[in-house]
Protein backbone atom coordinates (compact mmCIF):
# COMPACT_ATOMS: atom_id res chain seq x y z
CA UNK A 1 0.00 0.00 0.00
CA UNK A 2 1.37 3.12 -0.73
CA UNK A 3 2.08 5.91 1.67
CA UNK A 4 0.42 8.54 0.83
CA UNK A 5 -2.80 6.19 1.27
CA UNK A 6 -1.61 5.05 4.33
CA UNK A 7 -1.06 8.95 5.84
CA UNK A 8 -4.74 9.39 4.50
CA UNK A 9 -6.32 6.50 6.69
CA UNK A 10 -4.27 7.58 9.74
CA UNK A 11 -5.31 11.10 9.17
CA UNK A 12 -9.03 9.98 9.13
CA UNK A 13 -8.56 8.41 12.45
CA UNK A 14 -5.57 10.68 14.29
CA UNK A 15 -8.15 12.33 16.58
CA UNK A 16 -8.86 8.88 17.33
CA UNK A 17 -5.05 7.61 17.81
CA UNK A 18 -4.30 10.54 20.09
CA UNK A 19 -6.79 9.79 22.57
CA UNK A 20 -5.42 6.07 23.04
CA UNK A 21 -2.08 7.02 22.60
CA UNK A 22 -1.84 10.37 24.61
CA UNK A 23 -2.11 8.49 27.98
CA UNK A 24 -0.20 5.89 26.99
CA UNK A 25 3.04 8.24 26.20
CA UNK A 26 2.43 10.46 29.14
CA UNK A 27 2.18 7.29 31.50
CA UNK A 28 5.69 7.96 33.33
CA UNK A 29 5.00 11.35 34.76
CA UNK A 30 2.61 9.14 37.35
CA UNK A 31 6.13 7.07 38.31
CA UNK A 32 8.89 9.75 37.52
CA UNK A 33 7.20 12.55 39.79
CA UNK A 34 5.92 13.33 43.52
CA UNK A 35 2.60 11.28 43.86
CA UNK A 36 -0.27 14.04 44.11
CA UNK A 37 2.01 16.45 41.63
CA UNK A 38 2.60 13.50 39.08
CA UNK A 39 -1.33 12.80 38.61
CA UNK A 40 -2.28 16.30 38.39
CA UNK A 41 0.72 17.09 35.97
CA UNK A 42 -0.87 13.86 34.26
CA UNK A 43 -4.13 14.73 33.79
CA UNK A 44 -2.89 18.76 33.08
CA UNK A 45 -1.30 17.19 29.86
CA UNK A 46 -3.88 15.18 28.61
CA UNK A 47 -6.49 18.09 28.71
CA UNK A 48 -3.90 20.13 27.07
CA UNK A 49 -3.00 17.53 24.28
CA UNK A 50 -6.81 17.34 23.82
CA UNK A 51 -7.75 21.03 23.84
CA UNK A 52 -4.68 21.56 21.39
CA UNK A 53 -5.77 18.89 18.97
CA UNK A 54 -9.28 19.08 19.35
CA UNK A 55 -9.05 15.17 19.89
CA UNK A 56 -12.28 15.57 21.75
CA UNK A 57 -14.55 18.82 21.90
CA UNK A 58 -13.59 21.36 23.59
CA UNK A 59 -16.30 21.69 26.32
CA UNK A 60 -16.01 17.62 26.59
CA UNK A 61 -12.19 17.94 27.34
CA UNK A 62 -13.51 20.62 30.08
CA UNK A 63 -15.52 18.12 32.43
CA UNK A 64 -13.19 15.48 32.42
CA UNK A 65 -11.60 17.06 35.90
CA UNK A 66 -15.06 15.65 37.03
CA UNK A 67 -14.26 12.42 36.47
CA UNK A 68 -10.46 12.06 36.47
CA UNK A 69 -9.19 14.55 39.98
CA UNK A 70 -11.63 12.42 42.58
CA UNK A 71 -11.00 8.63 41.00
CA UNK A 72 -7.13 9.67 40.96
CA UNK A 73 -7.16 11.26 44.14
CA UNK A 74 -6.17 14.38 43.44
CA UNK A 75 -9.39 16.55 44.20
CA UNK A 76 -12.91 15.75 45.84
CA UNK A 77 -15.75 15.94 43.61
CA UNK A 78 -17.28 18.32 46.54
CA UNK A 79 -14.51 20.89 45.07
CA UNK A 80 -14.34 20.00 41.78
CA UNK A 81 -18.02 20.59 40.97
CA UNK A 82 -18.59 24.12 41.83
CA UNK A 83 -15.86 25.32 40.30
CA UNK A 84 -18.05 25.14 37.02
CA UNK A 85 -20.35 27.52 37.60
CA UNK A 86 -18.86 30.22 40.14
CA UNK A 87 -19.31 34.34 40.76
CA UNK A 88 -17.04 35.13 37.18
CA UNK A 89 -19.62 32.60 34.99
CA UNK A 90 -22.42 34.51 36.10
CA UNK A 91 -21.00 37.45 35.39
CA UNK A 92 -19.59 35.92 31.98
CA UNK A 93 -23.31 34.81 31.64
CA UNK A 94 -24.92 38.21 32.28
CA UNK A 95 -22.76 39.94 29.60
CA UNK A 96 -23.86 37.19 27.42
CA UNK A 97 -27.96 37.62 27.95
CA UNK A 98 -27.02 41.53 27.70
CA UNK A 99 -25.34 40.97 23.93
CA UNK A 100 -28.49 38.29 23.23
CA UNK A 101 -31.04 41.38 23.83
CA UNK A 102 -29.24 43.76 22.01
CA UNK A 103 -29.07 41.49 19.01
CA UNK A 104 -32.63 40.34 19.43
CA UNK A 105 -33.38 43.91 18.55
CA UNK A 106 -30.76 44.65 16.21
CA UNK A 107 -29.21 47.70 18.00
CA UNK A 108 -25.71 46.41 17.42
CA UNK A 109 -26.76 47.45 13.97
CA UNK A 110 -27.89 51.03 14.34
CA UNK A 111 -25.21 51.33 16.03
CA UNK A 112 -22.61 50.31 13.25
CA UNK A 113 -24.20 51.89 10.74
CA UNK A 114 -24.48 55.17 12.77
CA UNK A 115 -20.83 55.09 13.33
CA UNK A 116 -20.40 54.42 9.49
CA UNK A 117 -22.68 57.66 8.41
CA UNK A 118 -19.96 59.83 10.80
CA UNK A 119 -16.68 58.74 9.54
CA UNK A 120 -17.53 59.12 5.99
CA UNK A 121 -16.52 56.74 3.14
CA UNK A 122 -13.27 57.47 1.95
CA UNK A 123 -10.86 54.12 2.24
CA UNK A 124 -8.80 54.99 5.19
CA UNK A 125 -12.12 56.68 7.69
CA UNK A 126 -14.36 53.81 6.43
CA UNK A 127 -11.61 51.37 7.49
CA UNK A 128 -11.36 53.27 10.78
CA UNK A 129 -15.03 53.38 11.44
CA UNK A 130 -15.05 49.23 10.30
CA UNK A 131 -12.57 48.98 12.96
CA UNK A 132 -14.02 51.27 15.75
CA UNK A 133 -17.58 49.32 15.84
CA UNK A 134 -16.08 46.14 15.26
CA UNK A 135 -14.04 46.80 18.55
CA UNK A 136 -16.82 48.78 20.72
CA UNK A 137 -19.35 45.66 19.85
CA UNK A 138 -17.02 42.87 20.68
CA UNK A 139 -16.91 44.96 23.79
CA UNK A 140 -20.03 43.70 24.51
CA UNK A 141 -20.72 40.86 22.35
CA UNK A 142 -19.33 37.90 21.31
CA UNK A 143 -16.19 38.14 18.54
CA UNK A 144 -17.89 36.06 16.19
CA UNK A 145 -21.09 37.72 16.28
CA UNK A 146 -19.58 41.26 15.97
CA UNK A 147 -17.53 39.99 12.62
CA UNK A 148 -20.69 37.98 11.05
CA UNK A 149 -22.89 41.12 11.43
CA UNK A 150 -20.24 43.42 10.26
CA UNK A 151 -18.60 41.63 7.13
CA UNK A 152 -21.85 42.09 4.71
CA UNK A 153 -22.21 45.36 5.79
CA UNK A 154 -18.73 46.17 4.61
CA UNK A 155 -19.31 43.77 1.06
CA UNK A 156 -22.21 46.20 0.45
CA UNK A 157 -20.58 49.51 0.78
CA UNK A 158 -17.59 47.77 -1.07
CA UNK A 159 -19.83 46.76 -3.80
CA UNK A 160 -21.08 50.38 -4.26
CA UNK A 161 -17.52 51.56 -4.41
CA UNK A 162 -16.38 48.75 -6.63
CA UNK A 163 -18.86 47.40 -8.45
CA UNK A 164 -19.08 43.12 -8.36
CA UNK A 165 -16.13 41.53 -6.75
CA UNK A 166 -15.87 38.76 -9.39
CA UNK A 167 -15.58 41.11 -12.30
CA UNK A 168 -13.10 42.91 -9.96
CA UNK A 169 -11.27 40.16 -9.61
CA UNK A 170 -11.60 39.33 -13.40
CA UNK A 171 -10.12 42.74 -14.19
CA UNK A 172 -6.89 41.69 -12.09
CA UNK A 173 -5.67 39.22 -13.76
CA UNK A 174 -2.54 38.86 -15.94
CA UNK A 175 -2.21 40.85 -19.46
CA UNK A 176 -2.40 37.97 -21.30
CA UNK A 177 -6.10 36.81 -20.04
CA UNK A 178 -7.05 40.22 -21.47
CA UNK A 179 -7.80 41.66 -25.11
CA UNK A 180 -9.83 44.08 -24.44
CA UNK A 181 -11.38 46.15 -21.56
CA UNK A 182 -14.66 48.47 -21.60
CA UNK A 183 -13.10 51.27 -19.67
CA UNK A 184 -16.10 53.99 -19.16
CA UNK A 185 -17.90 53.07 -21.92
CA UNK A 186 -15.04 52.69 -24.20
CA UNK A 187 -13.71 49.62 -26.02
CA UNK A 188 -10.19 49.61 -25.84
CA UNK A 189 -7.83 47.20 -26.80
CA UNK A 190 -5.06 46.17 -24.50
CA UNK A 191 -2.94 44.92 -26.91
CA UNK A 192 -2.71 47.91 -28.55
CA UNK A 193 -2.53 50.54 -26.08
CA UNK A 194 -0.19 49.24 -23.23
CA UNK A 195 -0.40 52.24 -20.98
CA UNK A 196 -4.18 51.83 -20.99
CA UNK A 197 -3.63 48.59 -19.71
CA UNK A 198 -1.23 49.30 -16.70
CA UNK A 199 -3.21 52.29 -15.44
CA UNK A 200 -6.53 49.83 -15.96
CA UNK A 201 -4.54 46.69 -14.28
CA UNK A 202 -2.95 49.05 -11.50
CA UNK A 203 -6.42 50.46 -10.79
CA UNK A 204 -8.09 47.24 -10.07
CA UNK A 205 -5.38 45.59 -8.27
CA UNK A 206 -5.09 48.81 -5.52
CA UNK A 207 -9.60 48.26 -5.67
CA UNK A 208 -9.00 44.79 -5.10
CA UNK A 209 -6.04 45.53 -2.09
CA UNK A 210 -8.61 47.70 -0.38
CA UNK A 211 -11.22 45.11 -0.98
CA UNK A 212 -8.93 43.07 1.51
CA UNK A 213 -7.85 45.62 4.14
CA UNK A 214 -11.87 46.56 4.21
CA UNK A 215 -12.28 42.17 5.02
CA UNK A 216 -9.31 41.90 7.49
CA UNK A 217 -9.89 44.92 9.17
CA UNK A 218 -13.13 43.59 10.93
CA UNK A 219 -12.05 39.87 12.85
CA UNK A 220 -8.60 42.11 13.90
CA UNK A 221 -10.40 44.49 15.67
CA UNK A 222 -13.10 42.47 17.11
CA UNK A 223 -10.26 40.17 19.14
CA UNK A 224 -8.48 43.95 20.10
CA UNK A 225 -11.98 45.13 21.29
CA UNK A 226 -12.68 41.88 23.15
CA UNK A 227 -9.79 42.65 25.44
CA UNK A 228 -10.87 45.88 26.93
CA UNK A 229 -13.77 44.58 28.93
CA UNK A 230 -13.71 41.72 31.50
CA UNK A 231 -17.16 40.00 29.92
CA UNK A 232 -15.49 40.58 26.21
CA UNK A 233 -13.73 37.41 26.07
CA UNK A 234 -13.18 34.61 27.82
CA UNK A 235 -9.39 34.55 28.30
CA UNK A 236 -10.32 38.26 30.59
CA UNK A 237 -12.69 35.90 33.29
CA UNK A 238 -10.33 33.42 33.19
CA UNK A 239 -7.48 35.69 34.87
CA UNK A 240 -10.36 37.34 37.54
CA UNK A 241 -11.33 33.76 38.17
CA UNK A 242 -8.05 31.99 38.60
CA UNK A 243 -6.93 35.59 41.03
CA UNK A 244 -9.76 34.66 43.32
CA UNK A 245 -8.24 31.07 43.43
CA UNK A 246 -4.75 31.91 43.64
CA UNK A 247 -4.84 34.62 45.76
CA UNK A 248 -8.28 35.51 47.50
CA UNK A 249 -7.42 38.46 49.04
CA UNK A 250 -6.73 40.11 45.80
CA UNK A 251 -9.44 42.27 44.80
CA UNK A 252 -7.29 44.85 42.62
CA UNK A 253 -9.50 43.84 39.02
CA UNK A 254 -12.57 44.26 38.65
CA UNK A 255 -14.97 45.88 35.89
CA UNK A 256 -13.87 49.09 36.44
CA UNK A 257 -10.32 48.72 37.33
CA UNK A 258 -9.89 46.15 34.22
CA UNK A 259 -11.74 48.67 31.82
CA UNK A 260 -9.55 51.68 33.25
CA UNK A 261 -6.37 50.11 32.35
CA UNK A 262 -7.54 47.75 28.92
CA UNK A 263 -9.82 50.48 27.17
CA UNK A 264 -7.06 52.74 26.60
CA UNK A 265 -4.68 50.36 25.69
CA UNK A 266 -7.25 48.56 23.09
CA UNK A 267 -7.67 52.65 21.84
CA UNK A 268 -3.94 52.57 21.02
CA UNK A 269 -3.24 49.14 19.35
CA UNK A 270 -6.48 50.14 17.25
CA UNK A 271 -4.82 52.96 15.97
CA UNK A 272 -1.42 51.50 15.33
CA UNK A 273 -3.42 48.62 13.94
CA UNK A 274 -5.36 50.90 11.64
CA UNK A 275 -2.29 52.57 10.22
CA UNK A 276 -0.48 49.68 9.70
CA UNK A 277 -3.86 48.21 7.49
CA UNK A 278 -4.62 50.80 5.82
CA UNK A 279 -0.65 51.77 4.30
CA UNK A 280 -0.66 47.75 3.33
CA UNK A 281 -4.03 47.77 1.55
CA UNK A 282 -3.76 50.99 0.12
CA UNK A 283 -6.40 53.07 2.53
CA UNK A 284 -3.88 55.91 3.03
CA UNK A 285 -3.27 56.20 -0.56
CA UNK A 286 -4.13 59.54 -2.09
CA UNK A 287 -3.71 58.76 -6.13
CA UNK A 288 -7.16 57.18 -6.87
CA UNK A 289 -9.25 59.79 -4.59
CA UNK A 290 -11.34 61.59 -7.97
CA UNK A 291 -14.29 59.15 -7.59
CA UNK A 292 -17.04 60.77 -6.24
CA UNK A 293 -19.60 59.04 -7.75
CA UNK A 294 -18.76 55.85 -5.91
CA UNK A 295 -18.23 57.42 -2.62
CA UNK A 296 -21.59 59.29 -3.20
CA UNK A 297 -22.95 55.79 -3.83
CA UNK A 298 -21.69 54.26 -0.84
CA UNK A 299 -23.01 56.99 1.31
CA UNK A 300 -26.50 56.42 -0.05
CA UNK A 301 -26.14 53.08 0.95
CA UNK A 302 -25.14 53.21 4.02
CA UNK A 303 -27.93 55.79 5.00
CA UNK A 304 -30.43 54.04 2.85
CA UNK A 305 -29.69 51.20 4.93
CA UNK A 306 -29.82 53.51 8.60
CA UNK A 307 -33.13 54.87 6.89
CA UNK A 308 -34.88 51.44 6.74
CA UNK A 309 -34.53 50.60 10.26
CA UNK A 310 -36.70 53.82 10.69
CA UNK A 311 -36.98 55.74 14.04
CA UNK A 312 -35.25 54.43 17.54
CA UNK A 313 -38.36 52.03 18.75
CA UNK A 314 -39.70 51.55 22.50
CA UNK A 315 -37.92 48.20 22.56
CA UNK A 316 -34.36 49.54 21.34
CA UNK A 317 -34.72 52.89 23.43
CA UNK A 318 -35.01 50.51 26.73
CA UNK A 319 -32.20 48.03 25.60
CA UNK A 320 -29.93 51.26 24.91
CA UNK A 321 -31.31 52.12 28.22
CA UNK A 322 -30.56 48.94 29.90
CA UNK A 323 -27.09 48.45 27.91
CA UNK A 324 -25.82 52.06 29.67
CA UNK A 325 -26.75 51.16 32.90
CA UNK A 326 -24.96 47.65 32.90
CA UNK A 327 -22.06 49.44 31.56
CA UNK A 328 -21.86 52.54 33.96
CA UNK A 329 -22.54 50.27 37.22
CA UNK A 330 -20.25 47.56 36.36
CA UNK A 331 -18.21 50.62 35.48
CA UNK A 332 -18.80 52.60 38.92
CA UNK A 333 -19.08 49.63 41.44
CA UNK A 334 -15.82 49.79 42.49
CA UNK A 335 -13.55 51.61 40.21
CA UNK A 336 -10.41 51.76 42.91
CA UNK A 337 -9.41 55.30 41.93
CA UNK A 338 -12.56 56.82 43.61
CA UNK A 339 -15.13 55.48 45.86
CA UNK A 340 -17.46 52.95 44.38
CA UNK A 341 -20.96 52.67 45.07
CA UNK A 342 -20.59 49.35 46.81
CA UNK A 343 -19.89 50.87 49.89
CA UNK A 344 -23.47 51.62 50.00
CA UNK A 345 -24.09 47.48 50.87
CA UNK A 346 -22.24 45.71 52.87
CA UNK A 347 -18.20 45.03 52.45
CA UNK A 348 -17.37 42.21 50.26
CA UNK A 349 -21.02 40.67 49.60
CA UNK A 350 -22.03 43.24 46.21
CA UNK A 351 -19.80 41.84 43.13
CA UNK A 352 -20.00 42.59 39.32
CA UNK A 353 -21.72 39.57 39.23
CA UNK A 354 -24.24 40.42 41.38
CA UNK A 355 -24.66 44.05 39.58
CA UNK A 356 -24.45 42.10 35.74
CA UNK A 357 -27.62 39.57 37.26
CA UNK A 358 -29.93 42.17 38.67
CA UNK A 359 -29.85 44.48 35.56
CA UNK A 360 -30.47 41.68 32.82
CA UNK A 361 -32.98 39.87 35.25
CA UNK A 362 -35.11 43.10 34.29
CA UNK A 363 -35.15 42.14 30.60
CA UNK A 364 -37.30 39.15 30.75
CA UNK A 365 -39.90 41.46 32.41
CA UNK A 366 -39.58 44.57 30.75
CA UNK A 367 -41.88 45.51 28.62
CA UNK A 368 -40.86 45.47 24.49
CA UNK A 369 -43.71 47.98 23.89
CA UNK A 370 -44.68 51.25 25.31
CA UNK A 371 -47.32 50.71 28.31
CA UNK A 372 -50.91 52.35 27.78
CA UNK A 373 -53.15 52.90 30.15
CA UNK A 374 -56.10 53.53 27.89
CA UNK A 375 -55.05 49.68 26.75
CA UNK A 376 -57.07 48.77 30.16
CA UNK A 377 -60.46 51.03 29.13
CA UNK A 378 -60.51 50.74 25.51
CA UNK A 379 -62.66 47.66 24.56
CA UNK A 380 -61.74 47.91 21.13
CA UNK A 381 -57.76 47.12 21.86
CA UNK A 382 -56.27 44.17 20.63
CA UNK A 383 -55.48 41.50 23.29
CA UNK A 384 -52.08 41.07 21.85
CA UNK A 385 -49.96 38.48 24.73
CA UNK A 386 -47.29 40.93 26.63
CA UNK A 387 -44.13 40.67 25.03
CA UNK A 388 -41.24 41.51 27.46
CA UNK A 389 -37.67 42.61 25.48
CA UNK A 390 -36.33 39.11 25.98
CA UNK A 391 -37.26 35.42 26.62
CA UNK A 392 -35.90 32.54 28.16
CA UNK A 393 -36.18 30.81 24.60
CA UNK A 394 -33.84 33.62 22.86
CA UNK A 395 -31.15 33.86 25.63
CA UNK A 396 -30.90 29.92 25.58
CA UNK A 397 -30.16 29.75 22.51
CA UNK A 398 -27.91 32.93 22.29
CA UNK A 399 -25.66 31.89 25.21
CA UNK A 400 -22.25 29.76 24.33
CA UNK A 401 -22.90 27.12 27.08
CA UNK A 402 -19.76 25.10 25.67
CA UNK A 403 -17.68 28.58 26.89
CA UNK A 404 -18.82 28.47 30.14
CA UNK A 405 -18.33 24.74 30.55
CA UNK A 406 -14.51 25.19 29.44
CA UNK A 407 -14.22 28.22 32.00
CA UNK A 408 -15.94 25.74 34.31
CA UNK A 409 -12.78 23.13 33.45
CA UNK A 410 -10.13 25.59 33.55
CA UNK A 411 -10.94 27.07 36.88
CA UNK A 412 -11.44 23.39 38.38
CA UNK A 413 -7.59 23.03 36.36
CA UNK A 414 -6.21 25.88 38.31
CA UNK A 415 -7.81 24.68 42.07
CA UNK A 416 -6.07 20.98 41.67
CA UNK A 417 -2.55 22.71 40.45
CA UNK A 418 -2.82 24.85 43.44
CA UNK A 419 -4.18 21.70 46.24
CA UNK A 420 -2.20 19.40 44.77
CA UNK A 421 1.08 21.32 44.91
CA UNK A 422 1.61 20.61 41.46
CA UNK A 423 1.74 24.49 40.57
CA UNK A 424 4.48 25.50 43.20
CA UNK A 425 6.30 22.55 41.80
CA UNK A 426 6.48 23.63 38.23
CA UNK A 427 7.30 27.39 40.09
CA UNK A 428 10.46 26.05 41.77
CA UNK A 429 11.58 24.80 38.72
CA UNK A 430 11.62 28.12 36.91
CA UNK A 431 14.08 29.79 39.20
CA UNK A 432 16.45 30.47 36.38
CA UNK A 433 14.00 32.54 34.61
CA UNK A 434 14.51 35.03 37.45
CA UNK A 435 17.73 36.60 35.76
CA UNK A 436 15.41 37.38 32.52
CA UNK A 437 14.79 41.38 33.49
CA UNK A 438 10.88 41.63 34.24
CA UNK A 439 10.11 44.28 31.61
CA UNK A 440 11.82 41.74 28.67
CA UNK A 441 9.94 39.16 30.72
CA UNK A 442 6.91 40.55 30.09
CA UNK A 443 7.47 40.99 25.99
CA UNK A 444 8.20 37.36 26.22
CA UNK A 445 5.25 36.10 28.00
CA UNK A 446 2.82 37.90 25.53
CA UNK A 447 4.81 37.26 22.49
CA UNK A 448 4.84 33.60 23.26
CA UNK A 449 1.21 33.49 24.10
CA UNK A 450 0.05 34.77 20.92
CA UNK A 451 2.19 32.83 18.87
CA UNK A 452 0.71 29.56 20.83
CA UNK A 453 -2.87 30.98 20.24
CA UNK A 454 -2.43 31.20 16.71
CA UNK A 455 -3.12 26.90 16.60
CA UNK A 456 -4.87 26.64 19.66
CA UNK A 457 -8.37 28.14 20.94
CA UNK A 458 -7.15 31.34 23.22
CA UNK A 459 -9.26 30.08 25.89
CA UNK A 460 -7.48 26.41 26.52
CA UNK A 461 -4.00 28.69 25.97
CA UNK A 462 -4.62 30.93 28.96
CA UNK A 463 -6.31 27.84 31.38
CA UNK A 464 -2.93 26.00 30.84
CA UNK A 465 0.05 28.93 30.77
CA UNK A 466 -1.74 31.01 33.90
CA UNK A 467 -1.06 29.10 36.40
CA UNK A 468 2.22 28.42 35.78
CA UNK A 469 3.01 32.09 34.82
CA UNK A 470 1.67 32.99 38.36
CA UNK A 471 4.16 30.60 39.85
CA UNK A 472 6.68 31.91 37.91
CA UNK A 473 6.07 35.86 39.17
CA UNK A 474 6.29 34.48 42.74
CA UNK A 475 9.81 32.47 42.53
CA UNK A 476 11.36 35.75 40.44
CA UNK A 477 9.60 37.66 43.37
CA UNK A 478 7.66 39.85 40.69
CA UNK A 479 4.24 40.95 41.55
CA UNK A 480 1.87 38.56 39.45
CA UNK A 481 -0.47 40.99 38.14
CA UNK A 482 2.94 41.96 36.26
CA UNK A 483 3.16 38.57 34.31
CA UNK A 484 -0.18 37.39 34.35
CA UNK A 485 -2.48 40.54 32.68
CA UNK A 486 0.20 40.73 29.27
CA UNK A 487 -0.26 36.66 29.27
CA UNK A 488 -3.94 37.19 29.14
CA UNK A 489 -4.19 39.99 26.57
CA UNK A 490 -1.41 38.18 24.69
CA UNK A 491 -3.74 34.93 23.97
CA UNK A 492 -6.55 37.48 22.61
CA UNK A 493 -3.60 38.58 19.89
CA UNK A 494 -4.70 35.79 17.22
CA UNK A 495 -3.69 37.22 13.74
CA UNK A 496 -1.54 35.16 11.92
CA UNK A 497 -3.94 32.58 10.37
CA UNK A 498 -7.54 31.81 9.98
CA UNK A 499 -8.01 28.74 12.07
CA UNK A 500 -6.73 31.19 15.59
CA UNK A 501 -10.14 32.31 16.06
CA UNK A 502 -13.79 32.23 14.38
CA UNK A 503 -13.27 36.02 13.65
CA UNK A 504 -10.49 35.21 11.37
CA UNK A 505 -12.31 32.09 10.36
CA UNK A 506 -15.19 33.79 9.20
CA UNK A 507 -13.23 36.50 6.84
CA UNK A 508 -11.11 33.70 5.61
CA UNK A 509 -14.59 31.85 4.90
CA UNK A 510 -15.42 34.73 2.55
CA UNK A 511 -13.22 33.35 0.10
CA UNK A 512 -11.92 36.72 -0.56
CA UNK A 513 -8.64 36.74 1.69
CA UNK A 514 -5.53 34.17 1.20
CA UNK A 515 -3.53 32.94 3.99
CA UNK A 516 -0.60 34.68 2.95
CA UNK A 517 -2.53 38.16 3.30
CA UNK A 518 -3.64 36.84 6.76
CA UNK A 519 0.20 35.92 7.78
CA UNK A 520 1.90 39.42 6.32
CA UNK A 521 -0.80 41.54 8.26
CA UNK A 522 -0.79 39.46 11.61
CA UNK A 523 2.92 39.21 12.29
CA UNK A 524 3.65 43.20 12.16
CA UNK A 525 0.04 43.27 14.19
CA UNK A 526 1.43 40.64 16.86
CA UNK A 527 4.28 43.07 17.17
CA UNK A 528 2.70 45.93 18.02
CA UNK A 529 0.68 44.01 19.99
CA UNK A 530 3.36 43.27 21.98
CA UNK A 531 5.06 46.49 22.18
CA UNK A 532 1.19 48.33 23.15
CA UNK A 533 0.92 45.90 25.95
CA UNK A 534 4.53 46.28 27.29
CA UNK A 535 4.11 50.17 27.12
CA UNK A 536 1.05 49.96 29.42
CA UNK A 537 2.02 47.54 31.65
CA UNK A 538 4.97 49.89 32.29
CA UNK A 539 3.28 53.26 32.57
CA UNK A 540 -0.40 53.34 33.69
CA UNK A 541 -0.54 49.49 34.29
CA UNK A 542 2.43 50.54 37.46
CA UNK A 543 0.65 53.03 38.74
CA UNK A 544 -2.95 51.25 38.56
CA UNK A 545 -1.65 48.20 40.26
CA UNK A 546 1.27 49.30 42.23
CA UNK A 547 3.33 46.80 39.87
CA UNK A 548 6.66 48.29 41.15
CA UNK A 549 6.26 46.18 45.03
CA UNK A 550 5.76 42.63 45.85
CA UNK A 551 2.05 42.38 47.17
CA UNK A 552 1.12 41.40 50.53
CA UNK A 553 -2.05 39.36 49.13
CA UNK A 554 0.39 36.98 46.81
CA UNK A 555 1.30 34.98 49.68
CA UNK A 556 1.21 31.39 48.72
CA UNK A 557 -1.95 30.02 50.11
CA UNK A 558 -0.42 26.74 49.45
CA UNK A 559 1.17 24.61 52.31
CA UNK A 560 3.79 23.01 50.36
CA UNK A 561 4.82 26.32 48.62
CA UNK A 562 8.35 26.46 48.14
CA UNK A 563 8.63 29.81 48.53
CA UNK A 564 8.52 30.23 52.26
CA UNK A 565 6.95 33.37 53.64
CA UNK A 566 10.50 34.01 54.94
CA UNK A 567 11.72 34.50 51.69
CA UNK A 568 8.21 36.64 50.15
CA UNK A 569 9.75 39.46 53.14
CA UNK A 570 13.02 39.63 51.80
CA UNK A 571 11.42 40.25 48.01
CA UNK A 572 12.86 44.14 47.24
CA UNK A 573 10.87 45.98 44.71
CA UNK A 574 11.77 45.33 41.18
CA UNK A 575 10.75 49.11 39.96
CA UNK A 576 14.54 49.65 39.46
CA UNK A 577 14.32 46.81 36.28
CA UNK A 578 11.89 48.25 34.88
Amino acid sequence: MKISVVSKKLWCVHKQLILLLTPLVFLPLLFTLPEKEGKCLYVVVLMAMFWCTEALPLAVTAILPVCLFPTMGILPAKKVCPQYFIETNFLFLSGLVMASSIEEWGLHRRIALKVLTIVGVKPAWLILGMMLTSSFLSMWLSNTATTAMMLPIANAILESLFGDLETLKLKCKSPEDHESAVINGTLYSLTLFPETLGHYLHKSMYQLNVWKGFLICIPYAASIGGTATLTGTAPNLILIGQLKSYFPDCDLINFGSWFAFAFPLMLIFLALGWLWISFLYGGLNTRHDRRAQAEARAKAVIEEDYRRLGPLNFAEGAISFFFVLFAVLLFTRDPKFVTGWSVLFKQGYVSDAVTGVIIVSILFFFPSQKPSFRWWFDPQASNTPYVPLLSWKKAQDSVPWNIILLLGGGFAMAKACEESGLASWIGGHLQPLAEVPPAAAVMLITAFLACFTEFASNTATIIIFLPVIAEMAMHVSVNPLYFMIPATIGCSYAFMLPVSTPPNSIAFASGHLMVKDMVRTGIVMNILGVLSVALAMNTWGIAMFDLNSYPEWAHPINKTALFTDKHISSVQPFNATL
